[in-house]
């Protein structure tokens, strides 16, 4: 009896051990376009679009938290990737604009995000 209760507790932590491992897979990078803002104006007063681009960066550059909202009304938090900040730092002068951003793209208890690794102008705002 206690033989079965042993083989079966060591086969349910392999599960749960082949689960949590699963879960902590890497996942792929997503590339995402839509307007850079900062998260603070749009999300007290709907602050966005070219009439706000110097407030934006005005207030990005005092360290409010970048935000990517899509085509689709989805707001994305913007993250620093911790391997290679050069595409987080080169987006603070960007607020205002249609950019694609990549990244693996994250949600935790509602919020999501994308740990940016590149970034680059759209082609809507590369042709202006």
């Amino acid at each position: 009896m206690i033989r079965k209760f042993v083989l079966l507790a060591i086969t349910a932590l392999a599960g749960f051990a082949l689960v949590a491992g699963a879960q902590e897979a890497k996942k792929a990078p997503s590339t995402l376009t839509g307007e850079l803002i900062d998260t603070g104006c749009y999300l007290g007063h709907g602050a966005r679009g070219e009439k706000h681009i110097g407030c934006a960066t005005k207030c990005i550059s005092n360290g409010m938290p970048m935000g990517l909202l899509t085509s689709n009304g989805k707001l994305y938090l913007i993250t620093l990737n911790h391997d290679n900040p050069d595409p987080y730092n080169k987006l603070k002068e960007m607020a205002g604009k249609t950019v694609s951003v990549t990244g693996v793209v994250n949600v935790r208890s509602g919020m999501q995000g994308i740990d940016v690794t590149d970034v680059k102008l759209a082609a809507v705002e590369a042709g202006k």
